[in-house]
């Protein structure tokens, strides 16, 4: 028969309370006496009724993670950050991946209902509306990079459109004076605000610059066919520097900004393919620092996002939510500048905070 928690209690020789203040992570336990229910419990093996504790609790100990994808090493960050601070705190995580549109995530929003204590949510549809009518009124949540914060929920994001912003600042600085730039998906909040960046930094510092607009959606394969289209209006399979490759080049960016890392690194994999010199006849930008960027050759200049970080603080507050505390409110966080040689530079890979300012 399964050990209960009356086991324990004889066990050890304490009560059922104290055995239950241990399990519920309560302060009036004193350290000697947690060790001794927690050796007691190793030793009986026994494993807590969720079921029992939730009906004595009101909670599950468990909270949802809804995320737009669950492939690639953005979200692979993500999740370890709100891992390590579930696991601190002996919460469970029931993740989901939002692929549809507005319907699929209102699904996804449903399902958790009445099995989560919280949820933490990254969806272009998760406005405030659309939360209102999918989730019960007094369910905590936190939303990350998402502009339906502010008062209604607490947020977690970095400022994307001063850290694009700072991008382009680094480019024309390098002496670039054409600069393109791969949006990301349609509708997606970080992506509006990187596009917003680069075209308000465009404009200040290299008045009369055309905007080159490529369009993409986050994944490596949209860099590369970007890439790849760049190296043809190139003429780079050509070999000799004819004047037609060179008029060509006069029509093509001196630098690419990808609004994230994967397309840049899908976009500089394509133009080696076809034999384009980069960062000799273009540079390349990213946003992120995904752990790849790093060992690509050349190596990735990009936004160093704190990704597992930004988890980690979202799932804190989420927890201090649950617990009744106050916590409401928009959390923006510091990005860096990380330059390395894909953009032109030569020296040490360095690293600039970017002051947060939103516009």
């Amino acid at each position: 028969m399964a050990v209960t928690i009356k086991d324990v209690a004889q066990a050890a020789n304490v009560s059922v309370a104290s055995v239950s203040r241990v399990l519920n992570g309560h302060a009036t336990v004193t350290e000697e006496t947690r060790a001794h229910i927690l050796a007691i419990m190793k030793q009986l093996r026994y494993v807590p009724h969720v079921g029992a504790r939730s009906l004595s609790t009101s909670l599950t100990n468990t909270v949802g993670v809804l995320l737009p994808d669950l492939y690639g090493e953005y979200f692979s960050e993500m999740i370890r950050g709100i891992d390590g601070a579930a696991r601190r705190r002996g919460l469970h995580l029931l993740v989901a991946s939002l692929h549809g549109g507005a319907d699929e995530a209102a699904t996804a929003l449903r399902t958790m209902r009445g099995r989560v204590d919280g949820l933490l949510v990254m969806s272009p549809h998760a406005d405030a509306a659309f939360l209102s009518d999918n989730l019960p009124e007094h369910l905590p949540i936190v939303l990350l990079n998402s502009g339906a914060g502010g008062a209604a929920y607490a947020s977690v994001s970095i400022d994307n459109y001063s850290a694009a912003y700072a991008m382009v600042e680094h480019l024309a600085a390098s002496g670039h004076r054409s600069i393109g730039f791969i949006t990301g998906p349609a509708g997606n909040f970080e992506a509006q605000e990187r596009l917003r960046g680069y075209r308000a930094a465009l404009a200040a510092l290299l008045p009369g610059a055309r905007e080159e607009l490529h369009e993409g959606d986050f994944s490596e394969e949209a860099g590369a066919r970007v890439g790849a289209a760049l190296a043809r209006r190139m003429g780079a399979r050509t070999g000799a520097r004819t004047d037609a490759r060179k008029e060509a080049d006069k029509r093509c960016p001196h630098a690419l900004f990808a609004a994230n890392d994967m397309m840049a690194i899908g976009a500089q994999l394509a133009l080696q393919a076809a034999g384009v010199d980069g960062p000799g006849e273009i540079a390349l930008a990213g946003f992120d620092d995904i752990p790849v960027a790093r060992y690509v050759t050349p190596a990735l200049t990009t936004v160093r996002v704190p990704i597992a970080g930004m988890g980690e603080q979202a799932l804190d507050r989420l927890a201090g939510l649950v617990a009744g505390e106050a916590g409401g409110g928009a959390q923006t966080l510091e990005a860096q500048l990380v330059v390395r040689a894909s953009s032109g530079h030569t020296g040490r890979a360095a690293s600039h905070r970017i002051p947060i300012k939103g516009d």
